[in-house]
């Protein structure tokens, strides 16, 4: 059984920085695309980041360009996201994922696999 763990939440002050970890039960490179989402209170689901088997090409979904990192640590199996200046806005608990389909860009259900999330609280 695949095993996603998110950890690294917290609470952060406006402008702060987060760094938040996902460790897979598996080997990363199984995995066609790995990205990650979050939910606020209120909201829907919302994709954050994508990242490509392989590493190359993220893509960022564009209320976190040019503030949000995704990598992927192939000899650890970890998933990593590296939040700066973070605002208010970004307060929402986030997911990793994981899809095996032929398909990454298409929302939540192209992807089969998901973490129980962590918690990023922003305020001042």
């Amino acid at each position: 059984q695949v095993q996603l763990e998110e950890s690294g939440g917290g609470s952060v002050h406006p402008g702060g920085s987060l760094r938040l970890s996902c460790a897979a039960s598996r080997s990363i490179s199984d995995y066609l695309c790995m990205a990650w989402f979050r939910q606020g209170p209120g909201k829907d689901r919302e994709r954050v980041a994508i990242i490509r088997r392989g590493g190359d090409r993220p893509y960022y979904d564009d209320p976190v360009k040019g503030r949000f990192t995704i990598s992927q640590d192939n000899a650890r199996n970890t998933l990593d996201l590296q939040m700066n200046d973070l605002r208010p806005g970004d307060t929402a608990m986030y997911y990793c994922a994981a899809s095996i389909k032929g398909l990454c860009f298409r929302g939540a259900r192209d992807y089969t696999y998901w973490g129980q999330g962590t918690q990023v609280t922003v305020s001042s």
